[in-house]
């Protein structure tokens, strides 16, 4: 005959006092019906597990063996439960992000240490790339979201449009621009400016073309190293480059940075989340709702 796991729990809390009318009262439930479940699975397990006198209520020698056994198996499978439920919720289990720029300050920072905070459980994966590479990885399903600068046209699943970086430029501490307050665009066309292969190199050398005009506006000179290794290189004399405003909050030796505006303002990239509708990660979609309540404004496009 099948135990009844609730009359397993009572059976653990009847052995912990010393009458039925205590351990009854400690569960909120009438005497009878506590001594009624323990009868009942005496009778499936075929043994008896309490000694019951005048002078109270105590496990006889089989029922210490079983009710020891008992409390381990409750204990790990409330347990198990614990952690299903977190992670059929989100709450645990692992979430993979393509990263594809700096976030050192500014919303992305803020959003991880915001899912960090409310998700203490979720084991978090950053992973970095080019925008072709973070969108490769997630179609093949090895991230689930990137955060990617300017849209993706050819991307045929799902988006959302967060925020937007402005435009700036690190320069050397030395170079006589950093006088100004903001640079325009003009005022970079005789300077040499490094460039990585990786996160939002690519958007921004198409922007200093439109800017600059033609195809070669510039000195150019690439390096496959990430930006942190080339704000070295910036900071040593060898050069500039622009990035977004998400890479200044970390100091580096000897360089400055500076907003790059146009007749306009302050130039601008925008940064949306990818993701696959079949991805069927729980913790993806608290981290997609925490997305939404925290930039409920900033959307001009409906989500993809």
């Amino acid at each position: 005959m099948p135990v009844n796991f609730q009359n397993l729990r009572w059976a653990i809390v009847a052995s912990q006092h010393p009458s039925l009318r205590q351990a009854a009262e400690t569960l909120r439930i009438k005497q009878s019906t506590l001594s009624r479940r323990l009868q009942s699975l005496e009778h499936a397990l075929g043994s008896r597990l309490f000694d019951r006198t005048n002078g109270g209520t105590r496990p006889t020698i089989e029922g210490r063996e079983f009710l020891d056994a008992a409390r381990r198996f409750v204990g790990e499978t409330e347990a198990i439960t614990v952690r299903v439920g977190k992670r059929s919720r989100g709450e645990s289990g692992r979430l993979t992000t393509g990263i594809h720029a700096s976030f050192s300050a500014g919303n992305l920072r803020a959003t991880l240490v915001d899912h960090r905070y409310r998700f203490p459980d979720v084991d978090r994966k950053l992973v970095d790339g080019s925008r072709d590479h973070l969108m490769s990885d997630l179609t093949s399903s090895a991230i689930d979201v990137a955060f990617v600068a300017e849209p993706i046209p050819e991307w045929g699943d799902k988006s959302l449009l967060l925020w937007s970086e402005r435009v700036v430029v690190a320069l050397p501490q030395s170079h006589p621009l950093t006088a100004r307050d903001v640079i325009r665009w003009g005022e970079l066309k005789e300077e040499t400016f490094l460039l990585s292969q990786h996160g939002p190199a690519p958007e921004l050398l198409k922007l200093l073309v439109s800017k600059m005009g033609g195809s070669d506006p510039c000195r150019l000179i690439h390096h496959d190293v990430v930006l942190d290794r080339l704000l070295t290189l910036v900071g040593a004399d060898w050069g500039i480059l622009l990035a977004l405003e998400g890479a200044t909050g970390a100091t580096y030796q000897g360089v400055t940075f500076r907003e790059v505006h146009d007749e306009e303002g302050p130039m601008r990239l925008s940064f949306r989340a990818y993701w696959r509708q079949a991805n069927d990660n729980p913790s993806l979609r608290p981290f997609l709702d925490l997305l939404r309540e925290r930039y409920p404004d900033l959307s001009t496009t409906p989500e993809s």
